[in-house]
C-alpha cells in the first residue's frame, strides 16, 4: 500500500468521523423538539409513497421523483437548445434564446408555476397540475442550464473545432462527437447542482394541490397540529433524495473523467 493510498484512506476516515459527529449533533438538536415519533411513523408511509392517493395515483416521494425526472429531461433539452441559440449568429435564434433565459431566470419560480397553471387557461389550454408543474420546472431550470451548457461549450479550445474540421468532420459531427462529450465534463457538477435545486424547488408545485412530499407534510401537520414532526420528516426525505443525486453526480464524474474525481 503506497503513501497516497494510506493518505486517501486516512482522509476518508477523518471525513466519516466528522459526518458522524455532525449527525449526532443534528439528532440531539431534533430530540430537543419533543416530537411525537408515533405520529411520524404513522404518516411516514404516506410521505414515502407506499400508499396511493385517494384518486388512485402515486403520491409523496414517487410523485416528486416522477415530476422531477421528466422536468430534468425536458430542461436538459431546453437548456442545450437555448445554449446553442446564445452561440448562434442567427438573430432570431439569439433573440429567442436571450429572451427566454432572461425572463425565466429573472422571475420567481412560484410566479412561473402560477402563471402556467392559472394563465394558460386564459388563452385556451387547460393544463392539469402535474403537467403545469413539470412545464414550470423545465422552463425555469432549462434557462439556468443553458448558461451552464454555454459556458461549458465555450470552455473547449477553438483548436478542437479546427482539428476536427481538418480531419473532414462536418460542423454538426464535430459538435456531437468532439465538443459535446468534452463539454459535459465541465457541465456535470453545476448541472447536477441544478437538479438538486430542482428537487427541492419541486415543493413549490404543492400550491397546485399536487400530493407530493411537501403538500402531504403540510396537510398531515395541519390536521393534527404536528407541524414540526411533518416538516422535519419532509426535510429528511428531501435530504436523502438529494444525497442520492450527489452519489449519481460522483458516479457520472468518474465516468466522464476516466475514474478520477477530486
Amino acid at each position: 500500500m503506497n503513501r497516497n493510498t494510506i493518505m486517501t484512506s486516512k482522509f476518508k476516515w477523518q471525513v466519516t468521523l466528522v459526518w458522524l459527529a455532525l449527525m449526532i449533533g443534528f439528532i440531539w438538536f431534533i430530540a430537543k423538539f419533543d416530537l411525537d415519533m408515533a405520529y411520524v411513523w404513522e404518516k411516514l408511509p404516506f410521505l414515502a409513497g407506499l400508499h396511493l392517493s385517494p384518486d388512485g395515483f402515486i403520491q409523496g416521494v414517487p410523485l416528486t421523483i416522477y415530476v422531477c425526472v421528466i422536468a430534468m429531461l425536458a430542461s436538459v433539452i431546453l437548456g442545450l437548445l437555448a445554449a446553442l441559440g446564445r452561440l448562434s449568429l442567427n438573430p432570431l435564434a439569439y433573440g429567442i434564446s436571450t429572451f427566454y433565459t432572461s425572463f425565466f431566470r429573472g422571475t420567481p419560480l412560484l410566479l412561473q408555476v402560477l402563471l402556467i397553471y392559472q394563465g394558460l387557461p386564459q388563452i385556451g389550454p387547460i393544463p392539469t397540475a402535474i403537467p403545469s408543474g413539470i412545464i414550470a420546472l423545465a422552463l425555469c431550470y432549462g434557462a439556468y442550464l443553458s448558461e451552464i451548457f454555454r459556458s461549458a461549450i465555450v470552455a473547449i479550445p477553438r483548436g478542437q473545432w479546427e482539428a476536427a474540421m481538418a480531419l473532414g468532420l462536418k460542423k454538426h459531427q464535430t459538435f456531437l462527437k468532439v465538443i459535446l462529450p468534452q463539454s459535459m465534463k465541465v457541465a456535470i457538477p453545476p448541472g447536477m447542482a441544478m437538479f438538486i435545486a430542482m428537487l427541492k424547488d419541486s415543493s413549490l408545485v404543492s400550491v397546485m394541490g399536487l400530493w407530493e412530499i411537501m403538500f402531504l407534510a403540510q396537510s398531515y401537520g395541519r390536521s393534527a397540529y404536528r407541524y414540526m414532526e411533518m416538516l422535519i420528516t419532509a426535510a429528511v426525505i428531501y435530504w436523502i433524495l438529494s444525497f442520492l443525486l450527489e452519489l449519481i453526480q460522483a458516479r457520472l464524474e468518474k465516468v466522464f473523467h476516466g475514474g478520477k474525481t477530486r
